[in-house]
């Protein structure tokens, strides 16, 4: 039975400034791409190694609230033989696991694969398993790709009934679903275009969450900024990212949203940070709680350094720190 005041409370925690979530629940196949580029042979001991590192760095709990686990990561225990969300709870940071399982092709529209995620058919049965491992949140991406005519309001409309289900499945298991519809930066679109299309993915997707009966403020929205396409000619400058994302978010977001944490998708690590610092600089007064849950943006320079010396672990651990210190401050307009 849904307990609105639990998860009201762990939204709350997830969003309390200046800390965000730090999301290292990239699949094997992504992992590996990552591992492989630095020479790093994907095993699952090499994974849990990775996360070890990740997740056992002191002081982290100062700059991360929550660790999006994979499933794997969930069950895997440190060198000790500690599960890796009892590490997280002994430091107050909340587990997070994701729950979906992987891409179906929904149709294509102009040559852009339009992909719904899969993972729904089961999901009110693992999810159970993922509490009694001690997860108190969790996170469901839908991939929204920009083209002529991509995407279309059907498929929209169908990401967002799945988004909806997987929020009510585990709102029944008194979890927080973050709710992740990404607009990917692929493309040459403008940055006005990207506007367009996430403005009416926001209104299709909050009327799908209002109409399944989903309690709101005991969700958080994980989208993406409104960013120009990877190949646009024309750049939006900083300040215009942050314009029209918070123009974008306050026309959509039900004020009563347990808060908004930015994905960093397509971003390198100082674009992240500085659009989401100038942000809190230009709108300090803000309807809802707005913070972060990046993945690459912060882990990467850790993970570059641990796959070149791997023993060198408190060095790798220094570099985590500092990135997610970064973007704590930058949640305070620092």
């Amino acid at each position: 039975i849904m307990d609105k005041q639990i998860l009201e409370n762990e939204a709350k925690k997830l969003t309390m400034k200046p800390k965000g979530i730090l999301a290292i629940d990239e699949s094997v196949g992504t992992c590996g791409g990552r591992f492989e580029k630095l020479g790093v042979e994907n095993t699952a001991e090499n994974r849990r190694k990775y996360r070890e590192m990740l997740t056992t760095t002191l002081g982290i709990e100062e700059y991360i609230s929550g660790m999006i686990l994979v499933p794997e990561t969930v069950a895997q225990t440190t060198n000790d033989g500690i599960p890796f969300p009892e590490i997280l709870k002994q430091k107050g940071i909340s587990t997070g696991a994701t729950s979906n399982t992987g891409y179906k092709l929904f149709n294509e529209v102009d040559g852009i694969k339009q992909e719904l995620t899969e993972g729904i058919a089961d999901l009110a049965d693992r999810m159970p398993k993922y509490v009694e491992q001690g997860a108190t949140f969790s996170k469901w991406r839908e991939m929204v790709r920009i083209g002529s005519s991509a995407p279309t309001d059907e498929f929209l409309q169908e990401g967002a009934k799945l988004l909806a289900q997987y929020a009510n499945i585990c709102q029944s298991n008194n979890v927080v679903p973050i709710v992740e519809p990404e607009v990917m930066v692929d493309g040459d679109h403008t940055i006005e275009k990207c506007y367009e299309v996430m403005d009416r993915n926001f209104k299709i997707l909050f009327a799908e969450l209002k109409s399944q009966n989903v309690y709101i403020p005991g969700i958080l929205l994980k989208p993406s900024m409104v960013l120009s396409g990877k190949d646009c000619p024309v750049k939006a400058t900083k300040e215009q990212v942050a314009e029209m994302t918070i123009k974008c978010l306050k026309e959509n977001v039900p004020s009563e949203i347990g808060g908004i944490v930015f994905l960093s998708g397509g971003q390198t690590e100082a674009e992240a940070c500085e659009n989401l610092r100038t942000m809190h600089q230009m709108y300090p007064e803000l309807p809802w709680p707005l913070s972060f849950s990046y993945g690459r943006a912060i882990q990467y320079p850790a993970l570059k350094a641990w796959a070149a010396n791997m023993d060198d672990v408190a060095g790798a651990q220094k570099l985590l720190l500092e990135h997610a210190r970064n973007n704590a401050n930058a949640n305070l307009g620092k």
